[in-house]
């Protein structure tokens, strides 16, 4: 067995540095795949993150016999066209897969205004709810709008630290949305 698909394996039974091992080797792959079909950094890194998410949620489903890199570009792929649906729709989205949280690219009704507000209330009293260190990156990322470069500076962190943090974070954020957990 070569050594990604060892690591695959160990990230299957829960080992992090497996997956922190996966997210080094393959970042730059899927970044300037997102660069050269995005060209705006935050978006491309945004997708890299999600792609990432997305994959470690379904590793169980990859099949060893297939190339990881060609698995993991398909997904990306998958992640940039569900982007561009929503940015057709004008809307940024906070958090994937949660249309409860987009937050719309365009001028808003006084009607609309008061429903988005109310939806942001709850979105900041999710992520108050967080831990911390992924309050914090959460905040960083998506209210104050820093690159992960920026944020990685601002909280004294290796670049890797900060996606991997981030990448948890959401995912926490999601179950607390969805779950109330």
């Amino acid at each position: 067995m070569d050594l990604i698909n060892q690591k695959i394996e160990a990230a299957l039974s829960g080992q992090q540095t497996a997956f922190n091992y996966l997210l080094n080797a393959y970042w730059n792959d899927v970044y300037r795949f997102q660069k050269s079909r995005i060209n705006n950094q935050n978006d491309a890194e945004d997708i890299t993150i999600q792609t990432f998410a997305k994959a470690f949620d379904n590793l169980h489903k990859y099949n060893p016999q297939y190339d990881f890199k060609n698995w993991l570009l398909m997904m990306s792929k998958q992640v940039y066209i569900d982007y561009q649906r929503k940015k057709k729709h004008n809307f940024i989205s906070i958090k994937e897969d949660n249309d409860l949280f987009l937050l719309p690219d365009k001028e808003l009704t006084a009607e609309d205004q008061m429903i988005m507000d109310q939806k942001l209330m709850q979105l900041k009293q999710a992520v108050s709810r967080l831990k911390p260190h992924y309050k914090e990156v959460i905040e960083l990322r998506f209210f104050q709008d820093l690159s992960y470069k920026e944020i990685a500076e601002r909280i004294g962190e290796p670049l890797n630290n900060v996606k991997v943090k981030l990448m948890r974070a959401r995912k926490l954020l999601a179950d607390i949305l969805q779950n109330g957990k």
